[in-house]
C-alpha cells in the first residue's frame, strides 16, 4: 500500500481527463467577483459590517460577493482529489496539501498581510480567506488517507454540526481560550505588545467545505452527462434544503430572520447569514447555487468565458496582486480629492471611517 494512488485507493483507476473548464471557469468568476468586495473595502464609505441590511445596495454588494470563500475552498478540495488521479500515492497527496497549506499561511501573514497595510511594521495580521485554505490543506492532508465515505462524514460533521458549539465563549476556556478563538470565535489576540491577530475567518468550518469538495472529485473524471445531472440535482437539494431551514428559524445560524417593514428588508433578512464563521445556513446558501454553475458551466465555451476562466487559472496571482493595487488606487484618489492618505492605512479592519470629503 506504500504506493497505492489515489485512484486505486478509491477504486477508480480510470485514465485521467484534461482540464475541465468547468471548474476554471467558476473559480475565475468567484476571483472577479471577490475584486468586487475589496474594491467596495477600499472605496466605499461603509464599516466593516457584513450584516448591516439598512442600505440595501451596499448589503447586496456584499451579499453576492459572499459566494467567494465558500465557492474556491470547495473548488480546492476538488482541485486536491484531481491532483492525486495523476499517478500520485497518497503519502505523495498528503505532503503536497502538507506544504502548500503552511506556504500559504505563510503568504497570508506577509504578502497579504502587506497588500492591506502597506507597511511592514508587523503590528497587525489579519487571518483571512489564505489562512483558512492553507489551515483547511493542512487538515485535508490528513484526511486523505481515509476512504472516501470517511472524509463525507467528517466533512459533513463539520458543517452541519458547528453551530451547536455557538453558544461556547472563549472566556469560559480560561487561558486556552485563544484556542477557540483560531477554530470558532472571530476576535483580535494580542500575539505580543506590539502584534495583534485579528481571526476574522476561524478554522471551522472550512476543512469540512474543502472536504466536501474533496468528495466530488470523482465526479470530474465520470461522463459529462452523469456529472451535470447529479450536480444539478445536488446544488437544487442544497437551495430548496435552505429556503426550508431557513424558514423555520429554528438551526442552521446564529441570528434568525424576521419580518421587516418592507418586502425588501423581510427578504434581506432571510438571506442574511453569519460567514464569520459561515452557518451551516450560509454554507447552504452559497454552495448551493455555486454547484449548480457548475454544472451548468460544464462544456460552454466563448470568447468571454475564456477570458474568465483564465483568471481562474492563476487564482493565487490574481489575489496576491489585486490588493495592493486596489489600496494604491484608493491612496491616489485620496490624495487627488482630499490631498491627505492617512486614513487609507489598514483600511478596513483598523475601525478608521473616511474624513468628510
Amino acid at each position: 500500500m506504500a504506493h497505492t494512488t489515489i485512484d486505486e485507493l478509491h477504486g477508480r483507476p480510470e485514465k485521467v481527463r484534461h482540464r475541465l473548464n468547468s471548474i476554471d471557469l467558476l473559480r475565475g468568476l468567484v476571483m472577479v467577483v471577490m475584486a468586487l468586495d475589496h474594491t467596495r473595502d477600499f472605496f466605499s464609505a461603509s464599516g466593516q459590517n457584513p450584516r448591516d441590511i439598512t442600505v440595501p445596495a451596499l448589503f447586496l454588494t456584499r451579499w453576492i460577493t459572499d459566494y467567494c470563500a465558500p465557492t474556491f475552498i470547495l473548488l480546492a478540495g476538488v482541485s486536491a482529489y484531481l491532483y492525486g488521479t495523476r499517478g500520485r500515492t497518497r503519502g505523495e497527496v498528503s505532503w503536497f496539501l502538507l506544504t502548500r497549506g503552511l506556504w500559504l499561511i505563510l503568504i497570508e501573514f506577509t504578502v497579504v498581510s502587506f497588500g492591506w497595510n502597506l507597511n511592514f511594521t508587523g503590528d497587525l495580521f489579519i487571518a483571512q480567506v489564505i489562512w483558512a485554505i492553507g489551515a483547511s490543506m493542512i487538515v485535508l492532508a490528513g484526511l486523505v488517507f481515509l476512504p472516501l465515505w470517511a472524509i463525507a462524514a467528517i466533512g459533513f460533521l463539520m458543517i452541519a454540526g458547528h453551530n451547536l458549539l455557538d453558544g461556547v465563549r472563549p472566556e469560559a476556556l480560561g487561558s486556552f481560550s485563544w484556542i477557540w478563538i483560531l477554530l470558532h470565535q472571530p476576535a483580535l489576540l494580542e500575539i505580543s505588545s506590539h502584534s495583534k491577530l485579528y481571526v476574522l475567518y476561524p478554522l471551522l468550518p472550512w476543512p469540512g467545505v474543502m472536504a466536501a469538495g474533496y468528495v466530488l472529485g470523482p465526479l470530474f473524471k465520470s461522463t459529462r452527462e452523469f456529472r451535470r445531472r447529479f450536480l444539478l440535482w445536488a446544488g437544487w437539494l442544497l437551495i430548496i434544503g435552505f429556503v426550508l431551514l431557513r424558514t423555520t428559524n429554528s438551526y442552521g445560524d446564529p441570528v434568525g430572520w424576521k419580518t421587516e417593514h418592507t418586502w425588501l428588508g423581510t427578504l434581506l433578512s432571510f438571506i442574511n447569514c453569519e460567514k464569520y464563521p459561515p452557518s451551516l445556513l450560509f454554507l447552504m446558501m452559497t454552495l448551493g447555487p455555486a454547484i449548480v454553475l457548475l454544472a451548468l458551466f460544464d462544456g460552454v465555451d466563448g470568447v468571454l468565458v475564456r477570458r474568465i476562466t483564465t483568471y481562474g487559472r492563476v487564482p493565487f496571482l490574481f489575489y496576491v496582486v489585486h490588493i495592493p493595487l486596489l489600496h494604491a488606487s484608493a491612496m491616489a484618489l485620496a490624495w487627488f480629492t482630499l490631498g491627505y492618505t492617512s486614513w487609507t492605512f489598514l483600511i478596513p479592519f483598523s475601525g478608521l471611517t473616511k474624513p468628510a470629503a
